[in-house]
């Protein structure tokens, strides 16, 4: 209540009966008691010293009723609540043959009278009329026309109610005004007739009412009180109220005097506080209120804490880039409406689906799971999920688009002549390599074949789409600045006539281009210039044999070949950076550690290898497979191989040690994937699942079937391809639940979203693309254009090939975006000679490039010898 306001006391309507030939009920209205207002605060009050200076004190407090002595009835009624007349909702009075009208009722004519006039005329004589009228009575409108005209009463106005200390007992304490000789509040009535009934004066004081009186001069004497008295007053009133008084009291200080410690806290506090918590507690600290939540889910060191606490935090690379990758997404989705609380933190979404991972899979004993037929009977070469797409290939030529919820057929890709034996996806963009030498882009949105390019010879057996991400690049001096590259998307392709290519990845609106052959089936696509392709950027030569397996990522390209070598390959300039020489026959398989520095390959020979990109040396030889390593797998914290001897092992990348060795399989592993919770294999018509960190057999998802060709998982969802006789059937197992938010992790930690070409949100031009592609060739022609010798003395061969780098700032990787099909590496710097490493004993050492003996036979008696080409122009 402001000091503005007065409190009213509102005096109920008074009836008097009185009985003499009729009878007649009389309503009188009085108008409000204006209560004495309260005084101020003698000085400005602090609201922290006084919480309750502006308490909102409940409605039953604000307004509530008095019964008098006499039992007149009143309502008290606070300033704050107003000061007109009853509200509406309150029933009318109302009787035989009256109601009471409401003064500001239209039509009215009743009159309402004060305090004092009503008053007055209960207290002098009543005279009576021949009807025997009292004077001053007020006829009902029912009655008016069969009552006789009464006389009118002449009103004289009372002294003013004082408002201090009227008619109030003695007070404990002293008044600061003094305390004047009580003074009647109503006129004495002068006797009246024996005729006349005795009238009643329309309330009669109580303590109550001389309270309400007091009350402003009670309240100076306890504002003037020293503090500890202050509270003594209060306790002693407090023990000496009933239960609903002190009900009522606790409603309003409970409230008021509650502290929300964790919004008073400078953030840094309220982290290091909710850090000591479990992470079951702070999800249900984070229910308490709005602002609680807003400040668990915003807070990026505690849920980075909890990540770390419960040992799935995996050093910061694949948090950063789901960070990044939640980020981009939210720049596109615009809320419809605003949001009432902010954006959870990227960590906070990261710990809940890691958390469902690592639950879901183990816990949830009956996934979803449907089944359909795909491909006939044909093997599937090729499984993709992609942004809610099942993207399969196979050897009878087709790529077929499914839906994982209904085994829905969606798209069905038909345009290569051979068996398609590699696949990588952007979002709507889809790149297919196929034994017909082609490489074929298609639009997913359409199901269109947009380009098709020609240029290989042989198969193309792998390919990889590199997405532009923030590098570290060596300047002169050992500058070491931070580039983005490429410049744009990618493709690479590697093929069986022992090369590889680099294309530029079309955009969608791009021109199309379909090379020579492609709408003849009587031409061959090999006989293509690929120098007349637009899209076409170089051709990377240098292996004696088929390239099996490659990994791209920034500048850096691996590939591995049946040369039995391993080369990094500058994708920029084309040049071939180092040859890994070491394993001893056919290499199947590769993957690239960014952030490591390192880059692993499996042989036919039984072992797996991990390569230094800084040193080109051989870090580790891995071995215990009896026979081929055809699969390699890698993540933050495990690297993963299969063989041919039906077991899989699980090594440590840093220091090679062996960790588990996973041997329950009769037969070669033909399919497997990896994260860091567990491992899906597929071998002798089994697909079993295996804790990564113990190595057990958690369950078998399939069993006596004839062979699965190709497992894949994202999130909660897992998708196989297997055999059974006759029939290619793809399984699909949804391990979420309907209330599970559950936002899942690519296997290898490249995220696909729109703002691959952003540059800090802005994209980058056209124009400086081609720009800065004219002046990489004019580079790239002046180096070859050096003497060999000039090369090779260019460098102090004391120096590093590589620096080390520290982790990209968040603020500048931002919307990094890369394949699925292209592992996780790191582009090492720039160098201008060509080192090659061989290891003729335990250790690799340097060699030029040109003095490598070969190992196998001449190209021209391999069995995937380039063809001829003849050149064709369009």
């Amino acid at each position: 209540m402001t000091h503005q306001q007065r409190p009213s006391l509102v005096l109920a309507p008074s009836v008097n009966t009185t009985t003499v030939v009729t009878t007649t009920t009389t309503t009188t209205t009085y108008a409000p008691i204006q209560l004495p207002p309260l005084p101020p605060p003698a000085e400005p009050k602090d609201p922290r010293e006084y919480p309750l200076l502006h308490a909102n004190f409940p409605s039953s407090i604000k307004r509530f009723p008095l019964v008098f002595p006499n039992g007149s009835r009143a309502t008290f009624r606070d300033g704050a609540d107003g000061e007109g007349d009853l509200d509406e909702e309150e029933p009318v009075p109302s009787g035989k043959g009256w109601t009471m009208i409401r003064p500001d009722s239209t039509g009215s004519s009743s009159k309402v009278i004060g305090l004092a006039e009503a008053v007055e005329r209960y207290g002098r004589k009543r005279s009576h009329g021949a009807d025997n009228m009292m004077e001053g009575v007020e006829p009902t409108t029912e009655r008016e026309t069969h009552t006789p005209p009464r006389k009118k009463a002449r009103a004289t106005h009372l002294p003013p109610i004082t408002t201090l200390n009227a008619a109030a007992p003695p007070s404990p304490l002293p008044s600061p005004h003094g305390s004047p000789p009580p003074q009647p509040i109503w006129p004495s009535a002068p006797p009246s007739g024996a005729s006349s009934p005795q009238p009643q004066a329309p309330l009669q004081p109580d303590l109550a009412l001389t309270t309400l009186l007091t009350l402003p001069s009670l309240l100076s004497h306890f504002t003037n009180l020293p503090q500890p008295l202050q509270s003594h007053f209060l306790l002693t009133l407090l023990r000496h109220s009933p239960l609903p008084v002190l009900r009522t009291l606790h409603s309003i200080l409970t409230p008021t005097l509650a502290r929300d410690f964790l919004t008073l806290l400078p953030p840094e506090l309220a982290s290091h506080v909710l850090s000591f918590l479990p992470y079951s507690t702070v999800v249900r600290a984070s229910r308490v209120s709005k602002a609680w939540r807003a400040i668990i889910d915003s807070d990026p060191v505690l849920w980075s804490d909890l990540l770390k606490s419960t040992k799935i935090w995996f050093g910061g690379v694949t948090e950063r880039a789901f960070a990044h990758s939640i980020y981009a997404r939210r720049r596109l989705d615009i809320p419809p409406t605003p949001k009432t609380l902010p954006l959870s933190h990227p960590y906070k979404m990261l710990f809940k689906s890691r958390q469902l991972t690592r639950t879901r899979w183990v816990d949830n004993e009956n996934p979803k799971h449907r089944s359909f037929p795909a491909h006939g009977s044909s093997v599937v070469t090729c499984l993709l999920l992609s942004h809610g797409r099942i993207i399969s290939a196979s050897d009878d030529h087709s790529i077929h688009v499914y839906s994982p919820l209904t085994g829905e057929l969606l798209q069905t890709l038909d345009g290569h002549e051979g068996g398609v034996w590699a696949l990588a996806a952007c979002k709507d963009t889809l790149v297919s390599g196929s034994t017909d030498r082609t490489v074929r882009i298609w639009n997913l949105a359409t199901g269109r074949c947009t380009h098709i390019f020609g240029g290989h010879t042989s198969t193309v057996r792998c390919l990889a789409i590199v997405k532009p991400e923030w590098i570290e690049i060596e300047g002169e001096g050992g500058v070491i600045t931070k580039e983005k590259w490429p410049k744009r998307s990618v493709i690479v392709t590697g093929s069986r006539d022992h090369s590889l290519r680099v294309w530029t990845l079309p955009r969608p609106g791009d021109p199309e281009y379909r090379c020579y052959g492609a709408d003849d089936s009587e031409a061959d696509p090999a006989d293509e210039d690929a120098d007349d392709n637009p899209y076409h950027k170089m051709h990377l030569e240098g292996h004696d044999h088929a390239v099996r397996a490659l990994a791209a990522r920034g500048r850096t390209l691996v590939s591995g070949s049946y040369d039995c070598t391993v080369r990094i390959w500058d994708i920029v300039t084309g040049e071939c950076k180092w040859v890994l020489v070491g394993h001893t026959q056919k290499v199947y398989s590769v993957v690239l550690d960014i952030h490591r520095h390192i880059a692993c390959s499996g042989s036919m020979d039984g072992t797996v290898r991990v390569w230094n990109l800084r040193t080109g040396q051989c870090q580790h030889t891995l071995t215990g497979h009896t026979s081929l390593v055809g699969l390699l797998g890698l993540s933050p914290s495990h690297l993963v191989s299969a063989a041919a001897d039906s077991t899989l092992r699980i090594w440590d990348p840093e220091s090679g040690e062996l960790r588990h060795t996973l041997a329950a399989h009769t037969g070669a592993i033909t399919c497997f994937q990896h994260d860091e919770f567990k491992v899906l294999s597929g071998s002798d018509g089994t697909l079993k699942m295996w804790n990564v960190r113990d190595g057990s057999v958690v369950r078998d998802l399939l069993t006596g079937i004839q062979g699965v060709w190709q497992v894949v998982f994202e999130g909660r969802w897992c998708v196989a391809a297997s055999n059974r006789n006759p029939a290619t059937v793809l399984d699909v197992w949804d391990f979420g639940t309907d209330e599970d938010e559950w936002i899942g992790e690519p296997p290898s930690g490249f995220y696909d979203d729109d703002t691959e070409e952003e540059d800090e949100g802005e994209e980058i031009e056209q124009a400086d693309v081609d720009a800065m592609d004219q002046d990489l060739e004019v580079e790239a022609s002046e180096e070859s254009a050096e003497p060999e010798e000039h090369q090779e003395c260019a460098r102090d061969s004391s120096q590093p090939l590589v620096v080390e780098v520290e982790d990209v700032p968040m603020e500048r990787v931002e919307g990094i975006r890369a394949s699925k099909w292209a592992p996780p590496s790191k582009p090492s710097g720039h160098q201008r000679n060509r080192p090659v490493l061989g290891e003729p004993s335990s250790r690799a050492i340097s060699h030029p490039a040109e003095s490598i003996p070969s190992r196998l036979p001449p190209t021209n008696e391999t069995p995937t010898r380039p063809r001829i080409r003849q050149k064709q122009r369009r």
